[in-house]
């Protein structure tokens, strides 16, 4: 890496840091406001998903998610699409790796589990390539149309573990909790750490994020995908069919959601509950844009942000915050990595705010003149 491209990377990084610090500070005017202490809020925050064994592996266990939907959100924003859609494909892949364990628990592990993981990736990617083929084909806006497929799977989830899936004890005792029976304990992902949720899923992540890594940057396909991103009339010039790869980085993307919701049946929670998406699809979209939409700075920016979403609940039991100020803060620290993401991406913004500022105190002298 030659001496501009790590000045660059430094600015960014800065940038993205001062962002976080600035929504953390934002933040603090809302805990003071709960009669809260800032200082200790965010103590136990930062603090606590790093000052324990069970803080270090739960916050592992958060990023395993975060990572997988931020490689898909990478792969479609690399092709230029915006994949809203990730809490929506999260959630198909979830339910039809739970109907795949549940249908066929008499297969051996070795067989049923890379089924089951597969049936969650592919279940994600049909549901992105939807959008990515009403955006190639039929020009629809694809915010719009992954925002609908979210509320769409989200009905059709609950319907199906409400329903077909529903577990039979729930019917049997009455209680009727929207969630599958647990899926075969054979297909249980290994445990990293004994007596911790920690699975291997999160190794699987991490060796996805360097192939995605590899494929993006190392690939005929990837190049092309990458092009299309860039310059789709440019693309299609150069022979690219421009529609086929819009498609086929929607689909990728929908597909590592979906093997991310899989991963929560089979790793965490053994079975398809009503709250497994658990707000991932949106925040890897932050955990991605942190990371500069690069496969390996995700890694870090998943942990990252695992640490944060862990250390928000700490915070809430710790000192008490209501939990609609660590719903605050969380959206404040999605505003300004977002915020600083497009003035990174369109720098000449600055330009403009400046110009702003200019006009204003030349104004504010005229009138005081």
């Amino acid at each position: 890496m030659n001496l501009e491209a790590q000045k660059s990377w430094l600015l960014q990084a800065f940038v993205l840091v001062v962002a976080l610090l600035g929504a953390l500070l934002v933040g603090a005017v809302f805990i003071l406001l709960a009669n809260a202490n800032p200082l200790e809020a965010y103590g136990v925050m930062l603090s606590g998903p790093f000052s324990s064994n069970f803080g270090f592996s739960e916050t592992l266990v958060r990023t395993t998610p975060l990572l997988l939907v931020g490689l898909g959100i990478i792969i479609s924003f690399r092709s230029g699409i915006l994949n809203i859609g990730g809490e929506g494909q999260i959630l198909m892949g979830a339910v039809t790796a739970a109907a795949i364990a549940l249908a066929c628990p008499e297969l051996p592990a070795v067989l049923l589990l890379p089924v089951v993981l597969l049936g969650g990736a592919a279940a994600g990617g049909l549901w992105g390539g939807l959008a990515g083929w009403l955006k190639a084909r039929l020009a629809v806006n694809e915010i719009l149309s992954t925002v609908m497929l979210n509320q769409i799977a989200a009905q059709m989830y609950l319907f199906l573990i409400r329903l077909f899936l529903l577990d039979p004890e729930e019917v049997a005792f009455g209680t009727g909790v929207p969630q599958t029976a647990l899926v075969t304990n054979a297909i249980w992902l290994d445990r990293l750490i004994p007596g911790t949720r920690l699975h291997t899923g999160f190794l699987l992540a991490v060796i996805l994020a360097i192939l995605v890594y590899v494929f993006l940057w190392r690939t005929t396909v990837g190049f092309r995908i990458r092009a299309v991103g860039q310059g789709p009339e440019a693309a299609r010039y150069a022979g690219i069919n421009v529609e086929k790869y819009l498609v086929l980085a929607m689909t990728l993307g929908g597909a590592f959601a979906g093997l991310a919701g899989a991963v929560e049946v089979v790793g965490v929670h053994h079975r398809a509950l009503e709250d497994i998406s658990a707000g991932y699809g949106f925040t890897g979209i932050v955990a991605a844009l942190f990371g500069r939409l690069h496969p390996l700075g995700i890694i870090p920016a998943s942990v990252l942000f695992g640490a944060l979403i862990l250390g928000a609940d700490m915070m809430q039991r710790a000192v008490h915050v209501p939990s609609s100020i660590v719903l605050v803060i969380q959206g404040l620290v999605i505003l300004f990595v977002v915020s600083a993401d497009l003035v990174l991406r369109k720098p000449e913004l600055l330009g403009k705010l400046q110009f702003w500022s200019t006009k204003v105190t030349a104004e504010e002298g005229k009138c005081r003149g």
